[in-house]
Order: C-alpha cells, then sequence, then structure tokens
C-alpha cells in the first residue's frame, strides 16, 4: 500500500525549458514508481533504490497546487506544465486515488497548458478535462506564435513488442495497450506522439525493429517523436546499471559482454554509437515526415 505524505511544495519551476518537452514548470503527484522501469534514470539517484516499495501519494497536492498556481496567473507567469518529470502521472494507484485528474481540474481553472507524458492508458479517462484545457489555456507569450496547441499528450515507449516490454519495465502498461492508447487519443483530436527513449542497444534499436516502429507510429498519425539512446547510472544493487545488465545476462546472454564494456566507466554509449545514433534517427524523422519537437516545422 503506498503510503500519503504531505507536500511542502508541488510545482516546481524550471530553470531552461527542455527543448523536447517545453516544460516551464514540472508537477509530480507522486513520489516513487510502481511501473519499475529498469533503466529509469532516477535509479542511480539517492532517489532511486525501492522506487516500487517507496511509492507515496502527496495528499495535500491539490491544495497547494490551486495556490502556487493562483500566484503564478496573477503575476501573468504561464508556462507548459509537465505531467511528469520523476514518477508516471498514471500509476495504478491513480484508478482509485485520482489524484492526477484532481490536479488537472485546477490546471484547467487557472488556465495553464500542459504536457503529459505517461505509459499508461489511464490518460484515457482524463480526456474530458484536457480537451477542456485546451479550449481555455492561456501559452506563455515567447510560444504564442509557435503554437497552435495547449495539451500534448506523449507516450513513453522503449519498444512497442510487449515481451521485451515485461523484461526491461514490468509494471508498465503493456506495450501494445499504449499503442491501442495512442491510437485513441490521436482520433479523438490531440496532438500526440511517442518519447522513444530508451531505445536499447541491440535490442530495440536494431534496423528491423526501428522500421517497424517507426511505420506502426507513422501509420497511426504520431504528431512527432523524441529518440534517445540509453543512459545508465550507479553500481549499486537497484541501479540501472546494475539492473539493466542483469537483465541483459538472463535474456540476451550473447549481448551481455557488449554492455558490460559499453557502460564499464560510463554512463551513456560510446561517442561513435551515439553519431551513428544520430543520423539513423534523423534519416528516420525524414523519411517518414515525423516531427522531432513539439513546434510544428512541416504540414503533416
Amino acid at each position: 500500500m503506498p503510503q500519503s505524505i504531505q507536500a511542502k511544495t508541488i510545482l516546481n519551476k524550471t530553470r531552461r525549458r527542455d527543448p523536447w518537452f517545453l516544460d516551464d514548470y514540472t508537477l509530480n503527484p507522486y513520489s516513487g514508481c510502481s511501473f519499475n522501469c529498469l533503466y529509469c534514470y532516477i535509479r542511480g539517484s539517492k532517489y532511486g533504490e525501492h522506487m516500487e516499495d517507496k511509492l507515496a501519494v502527496k495528499e495535500n497536492a491539490a491544495e497547494l497546487l490551486d495556490r502556487q498556481l493562483a500566484l503564478r496567473a496573477r503575476k501573468n507567469q504561464y508556462g507548459i506544465i509537465v505531467l511528469s518529470s520523476a514518477t508516471d502521472p498514471y500509476l495504478q494507484v491513480e484508478k482509485d486515488r485520482m489524484l492526477t485528474r484532481s490536479l488537472l481540474e485546477v490546471i484547467l481553472k487557472h488556465r495553464f497548458p500542459v504536457h503529459v507524458i505517461t505509459k499508461s492508458d489511464l490518460v484515457l479517462r482524463d480526456l474530458d478535462l484536457l480537451r477542456a484545457i485546451e479550449a481555455v489555456a492561456q501559452l506563455p507569450a515567447d510560444l504564442q506564435d509557435k503554437l497552435q496547441r495547449k495539451v500534448f499528450i506523449t507516450f513513453s515507449f522503449s519498444t512497442i513488442d510487449d515481451q521485451v516490454g515485461k523484461q526491461f519495465e514490468p509494471g508498465a502498461t503493456p506495450p501494445q495497450q499504449r499503442l491501442q492508447a495512442l491510437r485513441q487519443v490521436l482520433d479523438a483530436g490531440f496532438h500526440s506522439g511517442v518519447s522513444l527513449m530508451p531505445l536499447l542497444p541491440y535490442i530495440t534499436d536494431t534496423a528491423d525493429n526501428l522500421e517497424k516502429m517507426f511505420a506502426t507510429f507513422r501509420e497511426l498519425g504520431v504528431r512527432y517523436l523524441f529518440p534517445a539512446s540509453l543512459t545508465l547510472f550507479g553500481n549499486g544493487p537497484a541501479d540501472s546499471r546494475s539492473l539493466v545488465q542483469r537483465a541483459v545476462e538472463r535474456h540476451y546472454p550473447q549481448l551481455a559482454d557488449k554492455y558490460r564494456a559499453f557502460f564499464a566507466g560510463n554512463t551513456a554509449m560510446p561517442a561513435y554509437y551515439q553519431e551513428a545514433f544520430r543520423n539513423k534517427m534523423k534519416e528516420l524523422l525524414n523519411r517518414y515526415q515525423l516531427e522531432s519537437s513539439l513546434i510544428p516545422s512541416r504540414q503533416l
């Protein structure tokens, strides 16, 4: 059972807007995560150990957010709120607690734009609120001539294969179920796309897998795609480097030595791989006519 905590603050102002996610603010309704993704960047930090066991509900989140957004709105400090940066806003516990839904109601009240990033299909429950936010939200001044939409819904994938998903993200909604939710969100008219983070070297980034994924996303009609390779942190038993290495040894023993060498003293893949990765992603994005930004550069 998740514990309940009283948060001191809930809305975080970012120092610099991320070029992919356009986050002026971040908002995490929960602390910890039950999706248990082995590669999660939080693992390897002081927050990463036993993430699924330390799941906590920020009971006073809606009250705090109401006060903080009221102040920001009075000062005309509108900006895109990202749900979420450190955990998923639609964990299984959200089905009963409905905390994310309460926060969306507050966001609607104060007319802030929102970017939802999730591995769950539970976002479908809240399309009514997201549609209402789309109708009334106010973009920050410097984005008003660059963006036409006020709500963005991004589904996160490292694979679209359910079996691989079980190996590396065992608690998350299965990828094929996520794809169905993505289709419904797009059919409902939302500006939606994919965070393809991280692609797993020699597992989900093979030529065949990439072609299949990009073709699938293009057929669905996604508006944008953010690709990134794998980074791993820490050497402790609950850190991402250790967890992914053990999963590779178990499921892909032929790659175990490669992974061990790649991440022996590094958090990221070697420079030659990263350059080839960037070139391949650029080629695929162009060929499948997919944006790599929420700010459109082409007519789809």
